[in-house]
């Protein structure tokens, strides 16, 4: 089984999905699962055109035999929270500042990859620390 890696950002308004596969495969959406949704259906239809225009492609490819692996950038994880959890309290467990949070989300700056780490970690220590609510 081949791993297709799609990448997830937000960009505006919209979550934007795009995988490299024999070109750029390439969506939008408003939702997280929409856009998941959207590129699912968007690549199938990209490798079937690929296989009718005659390019090469692996057999796995060709057969369907594919899984998708999303990776998310900051700035849509960021925005996949909104609503669950305030970036106040990302910025409490992370020691990053609110207004940095805010340049991730939308997209004016790129966290270094330690920082995003910082990020995760924060989100997975607030998860924690909910789900000991009993």
């Amino acid at each position: 089984m081949e791993k297709v890696i799609v990448n997830i950002s937000w960009s505006g308004k919209n979550y934007c999905a795009g995988a490299e596969i024999n070109g750029i495969a390439f969506c939008t959406h408003k939702t997280l699962d929409g856009v998941k949704a959207e590129f699912e259906d968007m690549f199938k239809f990209h490798i079937e055109g690929s296989v009718a225009d005659g390019d090469v492609l692996s057999d796995d490819l060709v057969r369907g035999n594919y899984e998708f692996d999303f990776k998310m950038e900051v700035s849509a994880l960021l925005h996949s929270l909104d609503g669950i959890v305030t970036r106040s309290a990302i910025a409490r467990v992370t020691g990053i500042n609110e207004r940095q949070l805010g340049h991730y989300a939308s997209g004016f700056r790129n966290p270094r990859p330690e920082q995003r780490q910082k990020i995760i970690k924060g989100i997975h220590t607030i998860g924690h620390d909910l789900s000991m609510v009993v």
